[in-house]
């Protein structure tokens, strides 16, 4: 039988990958990051807040999200958003996750390719 352990450690290697198409789909529209990690959770990506804002930070930098700071409101807010490189990175890494998909489900059916 296998360990919850080895169980835990795979699940969260095949979630990291997604957390970051989640992150990009979900930041089309702009939002800040508790709201993300609240939204994420609620679609069944649950996140912990110290993986969340490195990933903000990391996609930032590589141009995949622009970012301004709300000051209207009583506590400064950073608000993220998919930029026009993000969206065409999206697009590949939603392509090549419907080829995955697609490739699984033949390997579950016994198709052969």
């Amino acid at each position: 039988m296998v360990s919850d352990e080895i169980l835990r450690t795979h699940l969260q290697e095949l979630r990291r990958g997604t957390v970051v198409v989640a992150s990009l789909v979900a930041l089309r529209h702009p939002d800040y990051g508790y709201a993300l990690l609240q939204r994420l959770t609620d679609h069944g990506f649950p996140v912990d807040a110290n993986t969340l804002y490195p990933l903000l930070r990391r996609l930032e930098e590589q141009g995949l999200l622009t970012s301004e700071w709300n000051t209207e409101e009583s506590r400064p807010r950073k608000f993220y958003r998919t930029s026009e490189e993000g969206e065409s990175v999206l697009g590949r890494l939603l392509a090549d996750l419907a080829a995955v998909q697609t490739s699984l489900t033949g390997l579950i059916e016994g198709v052969d390719r």
